[in-house]
């Protein structure tokens, strides 16, 4: 509210109270700035009050400033020891390497052992026919490896006479046959016979037409010097 009084406004108290304060800032604010001599007006400056640190402040300062200390001299001890732990290593490398060169140096080298000798080469199995030409042939590498004698033509003679080449031919009416022991095979040779004369190397079947050969000659020739003396039954 407002009393109007001619050329003149009167304040309340309200009023009062505010440019009060308004004086008192204005007064403030015109200490807080000051003009040095010699510059413009317009360049002002400010003081500012330092600020008191607190004990408090000061020791939290101090304990980060030393804890870094701290620990930027761990890290240079930490480091100097792995520098010396490798150095140690590699000097040790180094001298192992160089005893073990010495070493080396005064041992002499052991002579190489001699080669062992190729091992012979086992025989290669001469291959016959399965036939009475092989068979024949057979049986007289045989006879001859344990010197018996006899001939192809001998042999092959005596043998187209007894069996006509049949290699399971059996005599089943003379008297050996009635004597229970029938002359078999290729050369007609009894069982008793055949086990008398049996040649190693050869089967014991003596329907085997190389092991009936083979027993058969060897009789001949201890009996009529060679299978080419037989011309007849023996």
């Amino acid at each position: 509210m407002r009393s109007t009084i001619t050329g003149t406004a009167r304040l309340t108290t309200v009023h009062k109270l505010s440019a009060a304060g308004l004086t008192a800032a204005a007064g403030a604010a015109a200490l807080a700035f000051a003009v040095t001599p010699g510059q413009a007006a317009e360049t002002p400056s400010i003081a500012v009050k330092p600020v008191a640190w607190t004990t408090t402040d000061l020791a939290a300062h101090d304990h980060i400033t030393q804890q870094a200390t701290t620990t930027a001299a761990d890290a240079a001890e930490a480091k100097k020891k792995a520098d010396a732990a490798a150095k140690a290593k590699a000097d040790k490398a180094r001298a192992d390497q160089q005893a073990a060169s010495r070493s080396q140096a005064r041992t002499p080298a052991k002579p190489a052992a001699p080669a062992k000798p190729a091992a012979p080469a086992a025989p290669v199995k001469k291959a016959y026919a399965d036939n009475l030409d092989g068979w024949i042939k057979e049986s007289l590498d045989i006879l001859k490896s344990k010197n018996i004698p006899a001939t192809y033509d001998g042999i092959k003679r005596n043998v187209m006479r007894e069996s006509t080449g049949n290699p399971r031919a059996i005599n089943d009416w003379d008297v050996n046959a009635a004597n229970g022991v029938p002359s078999k095979g290729l050369l007609q040779i009894i069982d008793p016979t055949f086990k008398a004369y049996h040649v190693e190397g050869t089967s014991w079947d003596p329907y085997d037409p190389v092991a009936n050969i083979t027993a058969s000659c060897n009789y001949a020739a201890d009996k009529y010097g060679s299978m080419d003396n037989v011309n007849s039954a023996y």
